[in-house]
């Protein structure tokens, strides 16, 4: 039987709000592969009336939000668990196929709908929206071994910042100003790892420092740094700690209990009050707690921590599974195995949250 046509004489008539409704209800690969086929469409989607309705902002927003796995084999190539239908989606997301970028840009971060890609020889940055297919390419001052990068979205736009240990200097990159800025010295006692971002929370950029444990923060706007007050807690007896913030006034520190640099326990904590307090949330239970060591063979170097979507990801370098607490629903899960991977083993493997967003200015 013939599929009946689509009379273009009534669907090319239908109301701007009916097919403002239909597009939201696209998955991110058609929206993606619609977007650049008519102009109608795209017109449509930036229009004040769709903005100002459907704004990503919006914590109603109906898009999916996604978890992005990539393998070691395939840097530019990400498998996407789809957190709203909890579910890996069949769809690849290949950065080359939307960005005009050389292979040899690396994603090291993401926020706020926006990537972060580096690209070490020419120590350049770009920052693009897969959505709108913007990008602005930005070139730093600093030397191409750095320290640590991190970057993270606020309200009012987006930072990259820059630790250089050959320089011992900050360089922090401020998207409303398009300049950097450089502040000597930094804390040569941060335990810095290039997988762990650095916390945003307060004006300010958290970091831990190595045993004995302690968190120090780094004033954006002074690039000063201050030695937080409050004294970790078990901070004689903790194996590794974690900070993450959920970019919306809280700051969470994730750490390990044990004795001789092992793990008996692993718990959470926030940090409450005007003094800075860590008050206890929750604690791993012990069943899955000791599956998480024996996946990370005490070699915590490999762990670190994001953000998505109301859940705290903890993450292994080594291995390809991650472990998600719900701040909502106080629980713990594993995010259920990927079956794209390949079947042999290996490590480095790095996670991201994608949030999209249609008006995430570059």
């Amino acid at each position: 039987m013939k599929e009946p046509s689509m009379d273009p004489r009534i669907w090319s008539k239908l109301p701007d709000d009916v097919v403002e409704h239909i597009l939201l209800l696209l998955p991110l690969k058609t929206l993606l592969n619609l977007r650049p086929t008519c102009k109608a469409f795209t017109s449509l989607l930036f229009s004040p009336s769709f903005i100002s309705k459907h704004s990503s902002s919006s914590s109603s927003s109906p898009f999916s939000s996604f978890l992005l796995l990539s393998h070691p084999h395939c840097p530019h190539h990400f498998l996407l668990y789809d957190s709203k239908l909890c579910a890996w989606s069949t769809f690849f997301l290949s950065l080359s196929r939307y960005l005009p970028f050389s292979p040899s840009f690396t994603l090291v971060s993401s926020s706020g709908g926006l990537f972060c890609l580096y690209h070490p020889t020419s120590s350049s940055f770009l920052v693009c929206n897969l959505f709108v297919k913007s990008y602005r390419k930005i070139q730093s001052e600093s030397p191409t071994r750095l320290a640590h990068i991190s970057f993270f979205t606020t309200p009012l736009g987006y930072n990259i910042v820059l630790l250089c240990s050959a320089s011992n200097s900050v360089i922090v990159y401020d998207s409303n100003e398009l300049s950097w800025r450089r502040f000597e010295g930094f804390s040569a006692i941060l335990s810095y790892s290039y997988h762990q971002q650095g916390a945003f929370f307060d004006g300010g950029l958290y970091f831990s420092t190595p045993e004995p444990f302690s968190v120090v923060r780094l004033d954006l706007e002074r690039g000063k740094w201050e030695r937080h007050g409050a004294e970790l807690p078990h901070r004689h007896q903790l194996s590794f700690v974690r900070l993450v913030s959920d970019g919306e006034g809280k700051l969470y520190l994730l750490g390990g209990v044990g004795n001789d640099g092992i793990s008996r326990s692993i718990k959470l904590w926030e940090m409450m009050g005007e003094g800075g307090v860590w008050v206890e949330v929750t604690r791993l239970p012990d069943t899955v707690c000791r599956e998480f060591v024996s996946v990370c063979y005490h070699n915590y170097e490999h762990v670190y921590c994001l953000w998505h979507e109301g859940m705290i990801c903890v993450c292994c370098y080594m291995w390809p599974e991650m472990l998600c607490y719900s701040v909502l629903k106080m629980t713990w899960d594993w995010l259920p195995k990927c079956p794209y991977l390949p079947l042999k083993g290996s490590c480095g493997f790095n996670w991201f949250s994608f949030v999209p967003k249609f008006y995430a200015s570059v």
